[in-house]
């Protein structure tokens, strides 16, 4: 009779406790309505920024370099052999690439992830007055120009994505299809989004970090100029739309006009933590560690791109290709010798006395024998590449910190930093425009912007020394200089510019994509291949498919997801 007595009273004493954790809000949890106030849909805007450096190893996004960088020619994906990350190893011989990688679903899962953060705080947003809320239409361009940031992420990767806004109730999201927008109309969308942002943003921003109106005009260039190579449904570019090359044009002249920005004097500027946010930093993914969160916002999406020597530990991952590093070689006009660059190889050797090059070589291409990130007396060697005998003896540099930087964080086994990582330099502002004239007719005209990006890295080689003073490499670089150096035809200019462009954002992330918007990446990936594979046995089932792997396929899972509802891509 007791034990029932006892049951009974231990079973109120639970049902009541019970009770009352369900009348109790979850620790750590917030209904949606209460984050409906002005401070917290500010925090909403906040957690769609972070959005941007939300990647890790397997998926990066802040740096597009597996796809951008190690399927252009510039870079061998690089770690202990095919093997390791072999879904990498897919992307850069392209035949071995299938739809069911885990990385490219996870890749378009984490791009829509950030666009669901952005659309989520957007209707909060546009919910809230503007009395309660002044910046309300600040907050709504910087959320569109984060949204139109991750689409075309998602456009120059895949070509068809369904597009979602915040319009659109969660419940019709299974019911849009990656094909309900054609290619010219994905476009249009993501331009709006920018074209928004730059009517309503401010020329200049309290806050470090946030977009502002420059910012924006820049990337609805960048979107502009990739809208303009017209493609059909088979990926081959057939026209060249003028009216875009001209708003590209004028919306950099806005820029330029703008004064906020300039070339840094030193290419090195650029990828060096004390100097970041500066004049040529028009944005940029803001990362930092110590700052309050458990791990840091770190880049961790470079975090495997480390050399293997005991100040780092891991991972060896974006190796520079011999061919990128032949391309740094000048002739003896100081230029660069874009049909000719390939037929020696420099790597071999090792001779970087007996050649000439453009300093940017050492700003790019970690080497044997050469101070590593600028330091005299840290000087990189063949050890210090994770498997030599496989992608050759070196690591790609722009992405990494010393490892007394300030900024340096070790992540066991993983390494990284809190080094901001640019998405749009000054420098591309400049090229964006003289790649507009130059399509528009206008060729003189982009003459003195490639010279001033070309200017720029002549005056980069005081840091590039060694410990007795002497530069690195043996560096010869000139302008372009019609009538004495060159002539400057509208099909010259056109290599020029393009060869400026791989020289300048080397590893950077995005080769690729403008060969695929020139519509030249399957004859240049199958050349590249053609001679690339003598020299790297790991390339020999390389080859490009024309019409099919100018895009990622939709992945898998997602088509699977969708029911079907989600159409593949051309030739997959």
């Amino acid at each position: 009779m007791n034990n029932k007595i006892y049951i009974a009273v231990l079973m109120c004493v639970c049902l009541m406790s019970c009770k009352k954790a369900l009348d109790t809000n979850p620790q750590g949890t917030a209904a949606s309505s209460d984050l409906n106030t002005p401070a917290n849909v500010d925090k909403m805007v906040i957690a769609a920024y972070s959005a941007l450096g939300n990647d890790e190893y397997m998926t990066p996004y802040s740096s597009m370099w597996p796809y951008g960088s190690i399927r252009s020619g510039d870079a061998y994906k690089g770690g202990d052999g095919p093997g390791d990350v072999s879904e990498f190893h897919g992307y850069e011989t392209f035949s071995l690439n299938r739809v069911d990688y885990g990385p490219t679903d996870a890749l378009w899962f984490r791009l829509y992830v950030g666009i669901g953060r952005v659309n989520d705080a957007l209707a909060r947003v546009n919910a809230i007055s503007a009395t309660d809320f002044p910046n309300k239409t600040i907050r709504q361009g910087e959320l569109k120009f984060l949204r139109g940031h991750f689409y075309f992420l998602l456009k120059i990767l895949f070509k068809y994505v369904p597009y979602i806004d915040e319009t659109l109730p969660k419940e019709s999201y299974a019911t849009i299809s990656n094909r309900a927008l054609s290619d010219n109309a994905l476009w249009t969308k993501i331009e709006d989004d920018f074209s928004f942002a730059a009517a309503n943003l401010p020329a200049i921003q309290p806050e470090i970090g946030r977009a502002n109106k420059f910012a924006a005009k820049s990337y609805l260039a960048k979107v502009l100029l990739y809208h303009a190579y017209i493609q059909d449904e088979s990926n081959n570019v057939t026209s060249i739309d003028q009216a875009k090359l001209t708003q590209v044009n004028s919306l950099c002249d806005e820029v330029i006009a703008s004064g906020s920005y300039a070339l840094s004097a030193d290419f090195a500027n650029n990828f060096l933590s004390q100097f970041e946010n500066g004049k040529e930093s028009v944005f940029a993914i803001q990362y930092s560690i110590n700052d309050g969160t458990p791990q840091g916002r770190e880049d961790f999406g470079h975090e495997l791109n480390y050399p293997m020597n005991q100040e780092y530990g891991c991972c060896g991952f974006h190796v520079p290709s011999n061919n990128l590093i032949n391309a740094f070689k000048t002739d003896d006009n100081g230029l660069p010798m874009p049909t000719t660059y390939n037929n020696k190889d420099v790597e071999p050797a090792g001779d970087y006395q007996s050649n000439s090059f453009d300093p940017r070589i050492d700003h790019t291409v970690a080497t044997p024998g050469h101070p590593y990130k600028y330091r005299a007396s840290f000087i990189f060697q063949t050890s210090w590449a994770r498997a030599p005998q496989i992608y050759g003896p070196h690591l790609s540099m722009k992405e990494t910190v010393l490892p007394d930087d300030p900024a340096f964080k070790k992540f066991p086994p993983f390494m990284s930093s809190g080094k901001n990582w640019a998405i749009i330099r000054y420098a591309d502002v400049l090229l964006f425009k003289a790649e507009a004239l130059i399509e528009l007719g206008r060729a003189q005209e982009a003459l003195p912007l490639i010279n001033q990006v070309r200017q720029r890295a002549i005056n980069s080689e005081s840091l590039l020394k060694q410990a007795n003073g002497n530069t690195i490499s043996n560096y010869k670089i000139d302008t372009y200089k019609p009538g004495v150096n060159c002539t400057w035809t509208v099909d010259f200019a056109r290599q020029a510019l393009r060869f400026e462009r791989r020289l300048e954002f080397a590893m950077e992330g995005y080769r690729f994509f403008d060969l695929v918007r020139w519509g030249i990446a399957a004859e240049y990936m199958n050349g590249y291949f053609a001679v690339e594979k003598t020299r790297k046995p790991h390339l020999l089932d390389a080859a490009f498919k024309k019409n099919r792997d100018e895009y990622l396929p939709i992945p898998l899972n997602q088509i699977n997801f969708s029911k079907g509802l989600y159409k593949q891509n051309t030739g997959w």
